[in-house]
């Protein structure tokens, strides 16, 4: 025997319906089977809606239009795929009892005890129409059907809104009933009877703990839970994407974890499975060939597994000062009286004896709502200073790691503790004496939920994930998707993840929060309709609760880099070879390197000189060290590096430039190359660095162009007027040559800091003399490099140098 159990998002449409028939029929082949059906979604919402208005005397003609529509649909929905479906007499059978509820309403005494039953039969009504559609379902497919009455059968006690099952009873009854073989027994959920068979309802997940019951009373082998997700994850995938499905998970720990406020099944559900010894299964009704997560006894994991992490807002604290120690115990066990019959949920208690303190942590969003509480039902005591209640705190969220006897594992113990040492998780306690099988942490903290991420992705996925942004899709842009593309399963087998989650051309943006397929990558961008804003990616890098966001911007955009301090804020990484914000006035520059300090998120821009080359760190390197500059020369644009070298092989400087542009090694506008700006900000970059206050005002070009062609902002009015230079190259290349020398565009920086950028002729002496085809080359001067000075050498343009040195920064995040 096996019962299966369907909630209302399973039965949320009449293809649900018919899928879970589906289901249904299928295990009916192999084995006897009982189904369980809770309400079709939002029903119950609608009738709780009602019992308030009773109370509140409100209309709720809206609210049964509501429930007949949704029902109606249901109906009609099933008869469009199943013509033997009987819709006339459905909707004629819901017509007629919604009308009976309604003229009961009109004619309701309010009492007390009549009140409570009347709302346990409004608010059970769903249950029941689920029941009768799903049986003229089968019945109209000539399947043997059998309904199990609940008021009937399952016996509880008399609370008719929160009743509890009287177990033993209930099996008594339901073995002694004669149900014949072969048949599908249905039953509604939620639903049980009390003495007098009135009909009481079982609160919170009611028709789980239904099936539960059902499944101990028919001793079913295995109780199936279907859902609309896979089953109990190490944390809600909804705001930790790694988070894993558990395949196996021991009837405690999931109690554990739904006890800390994940959303699996209620204690209540899963203890009578567990005294029985029957397992549980939960499945997906959207995807029933997945395996889910079966709750068992005995469940083989490596002990150092950690289970879960999940957390709970709304957190009261209460500390109770006790004056005299023998009233300690007795007004704990009073306080816990109250709580209780006031419905009021106990997370647990704590005593400290050295301190006659007790500490009671509750569930409740109105704090005055307790204080009033405490001081009515404690009067007395207060009065006769037994007790002070010293402090009640409110604004507190639990977090709770699960892994099985945790606290006599300290591999484990000393894995979550190195965790929460990387959070920024303001701790006010770490408990360890609410269960064996739980950390429990208490914070004030808002961004909750970042932490969860960061200690679920250093405990549970040992996978170190970078989420990324990427602003700008041309070749630099392009080249990096690439990269990553081909570099995943490598990146994996050392246990890192590049996640690309966003990406962005000047028009438009295409979101993934589970990553983007990068095989597809170009059609998604061009199908998605949502228009590119940067201050709409910021909002999603934030609230997705990433471990690593960050922003890569390939543009080389003055707007975009507006936005870094507000990105920095934000908590987002900024990886970037756009000099833009390097080369801005000073105290942006400063700005921008202190918010990065105080957010502790990194701003890295190797490739903002000389691409690939590993310029930016050796140079902090040698500066933190106690190194100083004295001389800096340099070629450091791989394009004027590459360009000049084919001038000297007879190319005209117009032709030159065309196929250094056509090749990616240029600017997106090539006279920020020929102008020798682009040098300007790059040796700004690099004296700045070296600790010179500079601003791109004082670096002294010393131009190469015309005015006539400098004043031009147009790329195509550029590209068309160079050919007006080719000769002028011409003879410079001839004299240069003749004179034995070549032609290279230097960048200069003294001691002092003056900063020049030249075109220069160099002999064969010199070490720039054979730096072209994109090469760059960096001679550096220094208190520890000197009279032999540091040079670096190698390419220094081209997209896929460039997006090397972006893919090398990204590494950098995890260090």
């Amino acid at each position: 025997m096996r019962v299966l159990k369907f909630g209302g998002t399973s039965l949320s449409n009449s293809q649900r319906f018919l899928d879970v028939s589906k289901i249904i029929k299928k295990k009916f082949q192999y084995e006897e089977i009982a189904v369980v059906l809770s309400a079709p979604a939002k029903i119950t919402n609608y009738l709780e809606k009602i019992n308030k208005n009773i109370i509140l005397k409100y209309d709720s003609n809206m609210l049964f239009q509501k429930i007949e529509t949704i029902l109606y649909n249901l109906i009609i929905g099933i008869k469009k795929y199943h013509q033997e479906f009987p819709d006339i007499e459905m909707i004629e059978y819901i017509n007629q009892k919604i009308k009976k509820i309604k003229h009961n309403i009109k004619n309701i005494n309010f009492t007390q005890n009549n009140i409570e039953k009347f709302f346990a039969k409004i608010i059970s009504q769903g249950e029941i129409f689920s029941i009768k559609i799903m049986q003229k379902i089968f019945h109209s497919q000539k399947y043997p059907v059998f309904i199990l009455n609940p008021v009937k059968y399952i016996i509880a006690n008399n609370n008719y809104l929160n009743a509890h099952v009287k177990i033993s009873e209930s099996k008594i009854k339901i073995q002694n009933l004669d149900i014949p073989k072969k048949h599908i027994i249905f039953m509604p959920g939620f639903i049980a009877g009390n003495k007098k068979q009135e009909l009481v309802t079982l609160g919170r997940n009611g028709s789980d703990y239904s099936a539960a019951i059902l499944s101990v009373c028919l001793n079913a082998n295995a109780c199936e839970i279907w859902t609309d997700v896979d089953g109990i994850y190490t944390a809600d995938p909804r705001i930790v994407p790694q988070a894993k499905l558990l395949h196996t998970i021991s009837y405690q720990n999931a109690i554990e974890l739904s006890h800390f406020g994940a959303k699996v099944l209620h204690p209540k559900t899963i203890l009578p499975l567990s005294q029985y010894n029957i397992k549980c299964i939960i499945k997906n009704t959207y995807f029933p060939e997945h395996s889910g997560t079966i709750i068992k006894k005995n469940v083989e994991t490596n002990t150092q597994d950690i289970q879960g992490i999940t957390y709970i807002n709304n957190v009261i604290i209460i500390i109770i000062q006790v004056n005299e120690s023998n009233y300690l115990n007795p007004i704990t066990r009073k306080i816990f009286s109250i709580f209780l019959n006031r419905k009021v949920r106990i997370l647990s208690t704590t005593n400290s004896l050295l301190e006659n303190k007790v500490f009671f942590y509750i569930i409740e969003k109105n704090i005055q709502k307790i204080k009033t509480i405490l001081q009515q039902a404690l009067k007395q005591e207060l009065d006769d200073c037994i007790l002070n209640i010293i402090n009640i705190n409110q604004k507190l969220k639990m977090l709770a790691i699960i892994s099985t006897n945790i606290h006599n594992n300290i591999h484990t113990k000393r894995k979550i503790f190195d965790s929460l040492k990387k959070t920024d998780l303001n701790i006010i306690s770490v408990n360890n004496h609410f269960s064996k099988n739980a950390i429990v942490v208490l914070t004030d903290n808002n961004n909750i939920i970042e932490n969860i991420n960061i200690i679920h992705n250093n405990t549970i996925h040992s996978i170190n994930t970078i989420e990324i942004f990427i602003i700008g899709v041309g070749g630099i842009g392009t080249a990096l998707i690439t990269q990553i593309k081909n570099q995943q399963k490598k990146l994996l087998s050392k246990n890192i993840q590049f996640k690309i989650c966003g990406i962005t051309n000047s028009k438009h943006m295409v979101i993934n929060f589970h990553g983007i397929n990068l095989k597809y990558w170009k059609q998604e961008l061009q199908q998605y309709n949502q228009k590119f804003c940067i201050q709409k990616l910021i909002e999603y890098a934030t609230n997705i609760h990433c471990s690593n966001p960050v922003i890569v911007d390939c543009t080389a955009s003055q707007d975009i880099t507006k936005n870094y301090c507000n990105i920095l804020k934000n908590k987002i990484h900024i990886v970037t070879p756009n000099k833009k914000a390097n080369t801005n006035s000073w105290q942006e520059y400063e700005n921008i390197r202190n918010i990065s300090i105080k957010s502790n998120k990194k701003f890295l821009y190797e490739t903002n000189v000389s691409a690939g080359l590993p310029i930016i760190q050796t140079l902090k390197n040698l500066f933190y060290s106690g190194d100083e500059l004295i001389q800096f020369k340099g070629i450091l644009s791989g394009s004027l590096s590459f360009i000049f070298g084919k001038l000297e092989e007879g190319l005209s400087i117009s032709e030159a430039t065309i196929m250094a542009k056509k090749l990616g090694f240029t600017e997106p506008n090539p006279k920020d190359d020929l102008s020798g700006m682009d040098v300007a900000r790059k040796l700004l970059i690099i004296a700045r660095e070296a600790g010179y206050q500079l601003e791109l005002k004082d670096i002294n070009i010393i131009p190469i162009l015309p005015n006539t062609l400098l004043q031009l902002t147009n790329e195509a009015d550029f590209i068309k007027k160079l050919p007006e230079l080719d000769s002028y190259f011409f003879d410079k290349i001839k004299k240069s040559q003749e004179n034995k020398k070549v032609l290279r565009l230097i960048g200069t920086i003294k001691q002092n800091g003056s900063c020049q950028v030249k075109l220069t002729e160099v002999d064969k002496m010199d070490p720039l003399y054979n730096i072209k085809d994109g090469e760059n080359a960096l001679i550096i001067y220094s208190k520890y490099y000197q009279p032999m000075p540091l040079i670096l050498r190698g390419y220094g343009a081209g997209n896929n140098v460039t997006a090397a040195g972006i893919f090398s920064d990204l590494l950098q995040i995890l260090s």
